[in-house]
C-alpha cells in the first residue's frame, strides 16, 4: 500500500479524509475565515473602545485600560431607565404577541378549512409592508385617540406589527405535537383550552420560547417606533436614548457609546441562555403515544 493509499485511509473520529478533500476544503476555509473576521473586528472595537478613556473610531488597544466609561454611564438617565423602559417595552410585547399567537395558531393547526391557507398568506402580506410605509397614519390615529407619549399603547401596536410572523412560527412548533394527545386528554373530560394549556404548550415549550427571543430582540432594537410614539425622555427605551452619544457638529462618545453597546446587549444574552437551558435541546415527545 503507497503512502498516499496510507493517507486517503487514515480516519479521523471515525471519518475518512483525503488529500483531495483537504485541498477542495481550503478556499471554504479561508472564505469562512474572512468572513468570522468581519464579525469579530466590530465586537473587537467595541472591547477595546469601551475600556479607552480616549477611543476613536479606529480598532486599537487602550493605551491605559479603564473602566472610566463604564462608570460614566452607568447613571439613571443615561442607562437604568431606558433599561428598565426597554424592559417594560420588550416583555410586554413578547408576551402580549406570544398569548395572541398561541389563540390564533391552534385552530389554524388543529381545524381544517378551506380559509387556513388564504388566511396564514393574507397575514404574512402584513410583514411585507415596512413600518416606515405605516408609521404616518398610525401616528395620525395616535394622535386622534390621544395615545401619544402611551407605554401601553405603544406595547399594543408593536404588538400588532410582530403578531403575523408569531402566527407562523407558533403554528409550525403547534403541528410537531400529535393530535392525538390532546384527544386523550378530551377523553379524560378536558376542555379544548384545559388541553392546550396541560398538554399542547408544555410539550411546545421550546417553540414558544423560540418565538418569545425573537419577537424581544425585534422590539429591544427597536429604534423607529419608539422614537415617534414616545415623546417623554423619561418613557424612552435605551434604543432611543442610545442617540445621546451622537452629538452635535459630528461629535460622537465613542468610549460612552461602547460601554453603554455592551451593557445594552447584556439582557437579551441573559434571556437568551435562560430560555435555552429551560427549554431543553429538542422536543421530547417520543415515548408519548405508544402504538
Amino acid at each position: 500500500m503507497t503512502t498516499a493509499e496510507q493517507t486517503a485511509r487514515r480516519t479521523a473520529k471515525g471519518r475518512v479524509t483525503s488529500p483531495q478533500r483537504s485541498t477542495a476544503s481550503a478556499p471554504a476555509d479561508a472564505a469562512l475565515l474572512l468572513i468570522g473576521a468581519c464579525f469579530l473586528l466590530p465586537l473587537l472595537w467595541l472591547v477595546f473602545a469601551s475600556l479607552d478613556t480616549n477611543a476613536g473610531y479606529q480598532t486599537q488597544l487602550p493605551a491605559n485600560a479603564s473602566l472610566t466609561n463604564f462608570a460614566a454611564v452607568i447613571t439613571p438617565e443615561l442607562l437604568l431607565r431606558p433599561l428598565w423602559n426597554s424592559l417594560l417595552l420588550s416583555g410586554g410585547t413578547a408576551a402580549v404577541t406570544l398569548a395572541a399567537a398561541v389563540l390564533a395558531a391552534y385552530p389554524l393547526s388543529r381545524f381544517q378549512s378551506r380559509f387556513n391557507k388564504p388566511f396564514l398568506y393574507s397575514i404574512l402580506c402584513g410583514t411585507c409592508l415596512p413600518i416606515t410605509a405605516i408609521m404616518v397614519p398610525v401616528y395620525g390615529l395616535f394622535v386622534q385617540l390621544r395615545l401619544l407619549d402611551s407605554m401601553p399603547s405603544t406595547v399594543l401596536f408593536m404588538a400588532a406589527t410582530a403578531l403575523p410572523m408569531a402566527i407562523w412560527m407558533t403554528k409550525n412548533f403547534m403541528d410537531t405535537v400529535p393530535v392525538s394527545l390532546e384527544e386523550a386528554a378530551w377523553m379524560d373530560g378536558a376542555s379544548g383550552l384545559t388541553a392546550l394549556r396541560t398538554v399542547v404548550l408544555p410539550l411546545m415549550r421550546q417553540g414558544l420560547g423560540v418565538v418569545f427571543i425573537f419577537v424581544f430582540i425585534q422590539t429591544w432594537g427597536n429604534f423607529f417606533v419608539p422614537f415617534i410614539l414616545l415623546l417623554s425622555p423619561s418613557k424612552q427605551p435605551a434604543s432611543v436614548s442610545i442617540f445621546s452619544f451622537f452629538g452635535q457638529h459630528g461629535a460622537i462618545a465613542y468610549g460612552e457609546l461602547a460601554a453603554f453597546s455592551i451593557l445594552y446587549s447584556v439582557p437579551v444574552l441573559v434571556l437568551y441562555v435562560l430560555v435555552a437551558r429551560g427549554s431543553g435541546g429538542s422536543f421530547a415527545l417520543s415515548g408519548a403515544v405508544r402504538g
